[in-house]
């Protein structure tokens, strides 16, 4: 079968190889993979920045999509013929995380999507809405089970969103517009920002309320105050990291949420952080490791009957998967890149 192995960390050593066939055995599930979608994670996977100390080689990538082709001895969860996604950490099935359910990640701990045979587990896949492409479905697992986890459990200290909440999303990657549909979806108000006018278009097209250019105001967190009457957003969907986190801190509301995701502006920061506004209002920040398999569910569930589509910005073909990583770098996408394996 074909598969882009990281024998060697960097996106010019990407490259694709022949490996032997897949197995199955028992309990497992062999899925012809039709999609794949890129998050961050794998970029700086593939890069040698998310663990320098990976045992290589490693397939990347942990969202995919696909069809079961072949089921091994005691399967019930699925039939061969199912569409499916992986679930992002293939031991985490419900409750809450452990330190034993956070391995196991796919593109990390084990071998990812970037292939066109995965064997997993028949408890570590899902079938996914019937009116949804492939292309679609491979979105799902990390970025889309992210932004529910943030906007639907993550709150449990406090309360999950609900309507009337403002939500403030950064930018318009993957897990910020889904965290814009699925906002929507819930009655809530939801404001963002960007660096471009023509990707805040494209968000008001999708249901954003307001839009902050943050090359215009770079205190954006000004904006989120004026923009709530002075209030605080209720949550933030941190996806910035260091460079941002403070500036969401300032733009939250006494006893509301930062639900801290990414670190899309790198680990440091070059300005000092002041953890006064955790104190003085009271905030609640909540650390996202995108989520279970039941919240993957019950997210499919919302989608089937909503009828949602995820967002994708472009498709390359299974032999450009290099191109892929490299369009991602350049950080211009709106929504999610995929990689069409058949």
């Amino acid at each position: 079968m074909r598969a882009y192995p990281v024998e060697q960390f960097g996106i010019d050593n990407l490259k694709q190889v022949d490996l032997p066939t897949l197995q199955i055995a028992p309990g497992m599930v062999l899925m012809r993979v039709h999609a794949v979608s890129l998050n961050y994670r794998d970029l700086m996977m593939v890069k040698g920045f998310y663990n320098p100390k990976m045992a290589l080689p490693r397939i990347p990538c942990s969202d995919g999509a696909g069809k079961v082709v072949a089921i091994g001895d005691g399967v019930s969860r699925v039939r061969v013929g199912d569409r499916v996604c992986g679930i992002f950490m293939q031991r985490w099935l419900d409750g809450a995380l452990t330190a034993e359910k956070s391995k196991a990640a796919l593109g990390g701990d084990v071998d990812g999507m970037l292939a066109e045979y995965v064997l997993l587990a028949e408890d570590g896949v899902v079938r996914f809405p019937e009116h949804l492409s492939y292309e679609e479905a491979a979105t799902l697992p990390c970025a889309g089970v992210t932004a529910w986890n943030a906007l639907h459990q993550a709150g449990e200290v406090a309360h999950p969103a609900r309507p009337g909440d403002t939500i403030v999303i950064q930018g318009t990657g993957g897990v910020s517009i889904f965290a814009l549909q699925f906002g929507k979806l819930l009655g809530a108000r939801v404001i963002g920002t960007s660096s471009s006018e023509e990707k805040l278009a494209r968000a008001y097209d999708l249901g954003l309320d307001a839009g902050c250019n943050y090359k215009d105001r770079p205190e954006w967190s000004k904006w989120v105050v004026e923009a709530t009457e002075g209030e605080g957003a209720d949550r933030i969907i941190e996806v910035g990291g260091a460079g941002t986190f403070g500036q969401s801190l300032r733009a939250a509301r006494v006893g509301g949420m930062v639900a801290q995701i990414g670190v899309l502006s790198g680990a440091a920061t070059s300005e000092p952080l002041a953890l006064t506004p955790i104190l003085h209002k009271q905030l609640h920040v909540q650390g996202i490791y995108v989520g279970s398999r039941a919240m993957f569910e019950e997210m499919n569930a919302a989608i089937a009957k909503t009828g949602l589509h995820p967002i994708v910005d472009r498709v390359f073909p299974f032999d450009a998967a290099r191109e892929a990583f490299l369009y991602m770098q350049l950080a211009s996408h709106f929504g999610k890149i995929v990689i069409r394996t058949i």
